[in-house]
């Protein structure tokens, strides 16, 4: 078992009508807020004037508009500008992931006189941020109880992951009766992104019977719920489920201890929606399996068997390499049950940029120090498999 040190300093405030208690929340972190948010859907379920009714005493500047896989330009730009211009005290998220991780890099950038770029890509560290809380609307990226976020730099193709501990927010409200309104297509999506942030821990090379007993109950749990919330979208307990275990998935409790494993499929993934700017959930989904029958060998076989026994029931007398290769083809039918598209060319993907998406993924990624580890041919493989 490795050395860890852990902390995770957000508050979480989790159930039905919890966002009563905005104000009180609010208030010790100042008055001006800078509130982010993305297309409107918070308008639709009333959320947006909910929080407006809530903060009468509070002076609000709005950032609207943030996108999918969020953009340095213009979100974090403008964010960063409307922060320095009104001298912000907190910066109030409101949506999904998407928005929170854009609210995350405006954050630290607040805070710094030089170029933002520098913080982004980690050559200048961060050594301030203003202070976050959230209202989460969709369950999926876990990015309410981590402190990294990713960010899309379009004209260079580049998605980065922002980390420090000074963005973990203060404050995470979860209400799961605001995921109600999740189409299913974002609902899918989500459950494919959790399950990868847990599958990107599980397959490592020193792992716990804990941690992987936490990590096969925490997909089993997405599977059920999620397949769930896909029946009935207001269906509280499987939504609520489903929110909780996304929170859990990405902030490194579930492998606490365990070796790196260099996440290589998100290492991969984000060369897809960098390129084409693609759904993430669904770009891994895809990759998922590809990736897996590509590190199939005799020694990462038995991590296979137990994934393929604990997790979907394989019946644990069979012959090893059946049991993993029907533990890969039970996580491509799962995904592919939700309704995901399984191949990069309903996409819209072609094999026209995958030698300069593998470089750009073998140059910025890593993935030599991987749980198996990749070279860009390895990468050209399992994109070329994944068409």
């Amino acid at each position: 078992m490795r050395n860890f040190e852990y902390c995770t300093p957000t508050r979480l405030i989790f159930g039905k009508g919890v966002v009563e208690q905005l104000p009180q929340v609010l208030a010790p972190y100042g008055k001006k807020v800078l509130l982010t948010y993305g297309g409107g859907s918070i308008k639709k379920i009333g959320l947006y004037q909910k929080v407006l009714d809530l903060l009468k005493g509070f002076e609000i500047v709005e950032l609207p508009g943030i996108q999918p896989n969020p953009k340095y330009n213009p979100s974090v730009l403008e964010g960063t500008r409307l922060c320095k211009e009104h001298k912000i005290d907190v910066i109030l998220s409101v949506g999904g992931g998407s928005v929170l991780d854009c609210s995350k890099a405006i954050a630290g950038c607040a805070c710094y006189d030089g170029e933002p770029w520098d913080l982004i890509t980690g050559k200048v560290p961060t050594k301030a941020a203003l202070p976050i809380v959230d209202i989460l609307t969709l369950a999926a990226t876990g990015s309410e109880y981590d402190c990294g976020g990713v960010i899309s730099r379009t004209e260079t193709n580049d998605k980065l992951c922002y980390a420090t501990p000074l963005v973990f927010p203060k404050v995470s409200f979860l209400d799961p009766t605001y995921t109600f309104s999740v189409s299913k297509g974002q609902t899918a999506a989500g459950i494919a992104d959790a399950i990868n942030h847990i599958l990107e821990q599980y397959f490592c090379e020193e792992t716990t019977i804990m941690n992987d007993g936490f990590c096969e109950a925490g997909i089993k749990s997405l599977m059920v719920n999620g397949k769930a919330c896909l029946e009935n979208p207001e269906d509280y307990t499987a939504r609520a489920e489903m929110m909780f275990v996304c929170t859990l998935a990405c902030n490194d409790i579930m492998s606490l201890g365990n070796s790196r494993s260099g996440w290589p499929m998100h290492g991969i993934e984000h060369a897809l929606s960098g390129y084409y700017d693609i759904t993430h959930g669904w770009g891994l989904a895809i990759l998922t399996p590809r990736w897996m029958k590509h590190i199939l060998c005799e020694r990462t076989l038995p991590r296979f068997v137990k994934y393929g026994v604990n997790v979907f029931g394989i019946d644990a007398s069979q012959d090893p390499r059946d049991i993993a290769n029907q533990a890969i083809d039970a996580t491509y039918a799962f995904f592919e049950s939700l309704g995901i598209p399984m191949h990069l060319k309903e996409l819209g993907i072609d094999e026209s940029r995958i030698g300069e998406m593998a470089h750009h993924v073998a140059v910025n990624e890593g993935l030599e120090n991987a749980y198996m580890p990749l070279s860009e041919a390895d990468i050209v493989q399992i994109l070329k498999a994944s068409l």
